[in-house]
């Protein structure tokens, strides 16, 4: 057998070599690191030179406020962690406070460049009392719990919305940003036409549409009326006040919605703005409403008391369990039937948006009201059920005649029959949500399709018209 050759390897020597081939390419990058560190370290320090003589340059002309040095490196890292992470320190927050009062003074100082009125205006602050009224601002100065918020007679600080007690109330409100519409979204050429041409529609059609924007054209500055006057003093919630308030705006639309209309079809203005004066079924629908707003809209009316709180809640059954839970129903009913025959379509519509408002008002107001009624269960004795029961049942009662007065003949699938029978469903249904016992035994909803527009989104067009979600073009006034 022949010798195989094996060629001689160091071992220990060859591991050597690798070994320190590494540590040579360790050394190298370990070098470019340096390098590139040493460029961008002059980067910096060169960019602070530049900017310490650019801002002592602006200071030097007046152009920049004179601030307090602040190159300390502890505070540079410090500043730059809170930066970086969320992170502040009480020492840089207090320098900065410090800092920040001392500029804010120095902005009171008169220069050369102040016009004699501003020369007065700072001199008049400098008489400003922040001590005046401290005592008042005490009993709300600290920070809000959910625990101290009460819709009604509630002491916590009413500027602080957060945290929240009531999240369904601002959902609420969030929604109904989110249902944002205008009138002149709507294209009303249709409608014109059918106006104007004699034999468009009948009478009794005629009729309908004129009655209802007579009484809606009021009826939503009523609405407003109390909410800004009343409930937004009255209630002590801040969400629902936001809500509140954007349902205020929204009564504002409403009230521009009907007068699009009115103007659209170039009707009697002065005609159908007085109908709440003139006309009887119109007109006992906005007294019956007023009366719950006279006295509690009076500027020295305060809550606190059981008669006052009483009131209060009177109130807010009378505007949202009745006003827009029940006198709206009959109009909202016909104008909708209208457009379900692509009958005014456009005036339709609009309808079909408010009564998704109206809806959203609707729910917020019994949620205020069952709210109340949990927080101060001494309020909801057996005399306010009664009364509320009797208010609902009065209001059924005067859409009832509202409806008859509005449609003597039957017309558009329905009569005064139906529509009464529709109204006493509704009646039904506002006493279960505020926990009273049903009037109207059997009753059942004639116009199930109703509740369906209620639902509707607006993207999804009930009556197939262009609706544009956003401000449109013709609506934007250049300059």
């Amino acid at each position: 057998m022949q010798d195989t050759y094996i060629p001689y390897v160091d071992l220990p020597g060859y591991a050597l070599y690798i070994v320190l081939l590494k540590i040579n390419s360790t050394i190298y990058s370990a070098h470019i690191i340096l390098i590139s560190t040493n460029y961008y370290c002059a980067q910096y320090f060169n960019t602070i030179k530049f900017a310490k003589n650019f801002f002592g340059h602006l200071r030097r002309k007046n152009l920049m406020l004179n601030w307090d040095e602040v190159d300390s490196a502890t505070t540079d890292a410090l500043a730059i962690k809170g930066t970086n992470t969320g992170y502040t320190s009480k020492d840089s927050t207090s320098h900065l406070d410090n800092a920040g009062i001392s500029a804010a003074w120095e902005a009171r100082n008169v220069t050369d460049s102040d016009s004699a009125a501003v020369v007065r205006a700072k001199a008049a602050l400098e008489k400003l009392d922040v001590d005046k009224g401290l005592a008042e601002r005490e009993s709300s100065a600290a920070r809000v719990t959910v625990d101290e918020k009460r819709m009604i007679n509630c002491r916590a600080d009413l500027n602080q919305l957060v945290p929240f007690k009531y999240d369904w109330a601002w959902q609420k409100y969030l929604d109904s940003c989110a249902n944002h519409w205008m009138p002149q979204e709507v294209n009303m050429t249709a409608d014109i036409a059918l106006w104007k041409n004699s034999t468009g529609l009948t009478d009794d059609e005629r009729r309908i549409v004129m009655r209802n924007l007579g009484f809606f054209s009021t009826a939503d500055s009523l609405v407003a009326n109390n909410l800004v006057l009343v409930l937004y003093r009255l209630i002590t919630n801040p969400e629902c006040r936001q809500y509140i308030l954007r349902q205020a705006f929204e009564e504002a639309i409403h009230t521009h919605a009907y007068q699009y209309c009115i103007e659209s079809l170039s009707m009697d203005e002065g005609e159908i703005f007085n109908m709440y004066h003139e006309i009887p079924s119109v007109a006992k629908k906005a007294a019956w409403s007023l009366k719950y707003t006279r006295s509690i809209s009076e500027p020295k009316f305060e809550t606190g008391t059981l008669k006052n709180d009483k009131a209060l809640l009177r109130n807010l059954i009378a505007y949202y369990c009745v006003l827009e839970g029940i006198f709206f129903y009959c109009g909202f009913t016909q104008i909708l039937s209208m457009g379900r025959r692509n009958k005014m379509t456009g005036v339709a519509e609009q309808f079909q948006y408010i009564l998704r408002d109206e809806s959203m008002h609707l729910n917020f107001g019994i949620d205020v009201i069952n709210q109340i009624k949990i927080e101060n269960p001494h309020l909801w004795d057996a005399k306010i059920k009664e009364e509320t029961t009797q208010m609902i049942l009065q209001g059924t009662q005067l859409e009832i005649e509202y409806a008859r007065d509005t449609m003597p003949r039957g017309v558009l699938g329905m009569n005064a029959a139906i529509m009464e029978d529709y109204l006493k469903f509704i009646a039904n249904r506002r006493l279960s949500q505020i926990g009273l016992k049903q009037e109207y035994p059997g009753t059942t909803n004639p116009f199930p399709w109703m509740s369906e527009i209620m639902d509707l989104k607006k993207e999804k067009n009930f009556f197939e018209t262009r609706v544009i979600e956003y401000q449109t073009g013709g609506a934007l006034s250049w300059d």
